[in-house]
């Protein structure tokens, strides 16, 4: 699959995998012109995208991935509580659409992976020894120093 492609359906849907998807219902989509050079373009063309989402409608998220993918987009959040997503990559808005779905679909999917719960270590008996041993040099060191000082 080429990079620019989006994995949308004809209907608009995102497809995060096989059991995940953004449905179109779920998407607002509007355009505006884009910052900086665009040379005869500029002022005509409007080719920034910015792609809202309703994360309550994606279907196919259980309530730890919905849970993380909203502490995730935390700062994304507009005052409707919906994803807001924006790209201005090229001046080509069919490819900033692209990119918008795909910056969605990478959000989702890091949402779907659980951490790894850490496990607690303890320090190995040798590890314990050897930072004792050092203590123990530092402290001698330092005490061989006090010896010397001159009144």
């Amino acid at each position: 699959m080429d990079p620019r492609e989006s994995r949308a359906t004809p209907e608009g849907a995102i497809v995060v995998n096989d059991r995940v998807h953004v449905p179109a219902s779920a998407l607002t989509v509007t355009t505006a012109r884009s910052s900086g050079p665009g040379g005869q373009n500029v002022n005509k063309v409007e080719s920034k995208v910015d792609v809202r989402v309703d994360l309550d409608v994606i279907v196919g998220l259980d309530e730890g991935a919905r849970a993380r993918l909203l502490v995730a987009a935390r700062t994304r959040l507009d005052a409707e509580g919906k994803l807001r997503v924006t790209s201005q990559k090229t001046r080509d808005q069919g490819r900033n659409l692209a990119d918008a779905h795909d910056k969605i679909r990478a959000l989702v999917a890091a949402a779907l992976v659980a951490p790894k719960a850490r496990k607690p270590t303890r320090p190995s008996r040798g590890a314990v020894e050897r930072r004792l041993d050092e203590k123990k040099r530092a402290g001698e060191r330092k005490r061989s120093r006090a010896g010397r000082a001159e009144d």
